[in-house]
């Protein structure tokens, strides 16, 4: 199986530690959180790496060669220009002739890789969306108010909303690339909109276990704090 890694952001959330230093070789625990992905992917029978590259990149090749020692074949495509989150595919085009995986390359996740892979097959999605959960609570009164007469219709102190949020993981069929123009800029959402309003199968995978963008601060000392807790379910020994 093949599974295509976005490692090319600046990682500016992360800043300064991401000023000489590429985001996805940022340590969690004693390893940086891309070999963690890779040894992951590794152990759920992903051979083939397709890494899309564009920021510092030279540091991560130097720092993974061809993937070898992690028993993975790893091949680099580097984005001259900015092509977003995922019209960087298009360097790729003719490598994705069969079912893929696409991880951004800053996610810790127990994700199980395979289950989800299994998933997006056995529903004949086009593309399929690994999903968390997530809380977010408001600090103050939410108001509502009908537009017209300006009259309050609610009030509701300090809510908090339930959402489902995107892991930055996805599975996706080949046909995927019919949407994606050669050397054009699209973003995920994009892309996204475009199958739905073309009424391609688009399915949500909803996972309730561990998940972190390591790309705020905040969330990059959590991974840190946490993943001598959660190191056995990576799955990578």
């Amino acid at each position: 199986m093949k599974a295509v890694i976005l490692a090319g952001g600046k990682g500016t959330r992360l800043r300064p530690y991401t000023t000489v230093f590429p985001k996805p070789l940022m340590p969690v625990g004693d390893k940086p959180i891309l070999e963690i992905i890779i040894r992951q992917l590794e152990a759920h029978g992903f051979e083939e790496i397709l890494m899309l590259v564009g920021y510092l990149g030279e540091l991560i090749t130097a720092f993974f060669g061809d993937g070898k020692k992690f028993g993975v074949n790893i091949r680099y495509y580097k984005e001259e220009q900015p092509l977003g989150t995922v019209g960087g595919l298009s360097l790729i085009r003719n490598e994705l002739d069969d079912v893929f995986l696409m991880i951004n390359g800053d996610t810790l996740t127990t994700l199980n890789f395979s289950d989800f892979i299994d998933y997006h097959k056995s529903n004949g999605a086009t593309a399929t969306i690994a999903l968390n959960r997530r809380q977010v609570k408001i600090d103050f009164g939410v108001v509502e108010v009908e537009r017209r007469t300006k009259r309050i219709k609610g009030y509701n102190e300090k809510p908090t909303l339930d959402n489902l949020v995107s892991m930055g993981v996805n599975a996706f069929n080949p046909e995927v690339m019919d949407h994606i123009e050669p050397d054009k800029y699209l973003d995920f959402p994009n892309l996204i909109h475009s199958l739905i309003a073309r009424s391609r199968i688009v399915k949500a995978y909803i996972f309730d276990g561990y998940w972190l963008d390591i790309g705020r601060p905040d969330d990059y000392e959590r991974a840190n704090a946490e993943i001598g807790s959660i190191y056995k379910e990576l799955g990578i020994g």
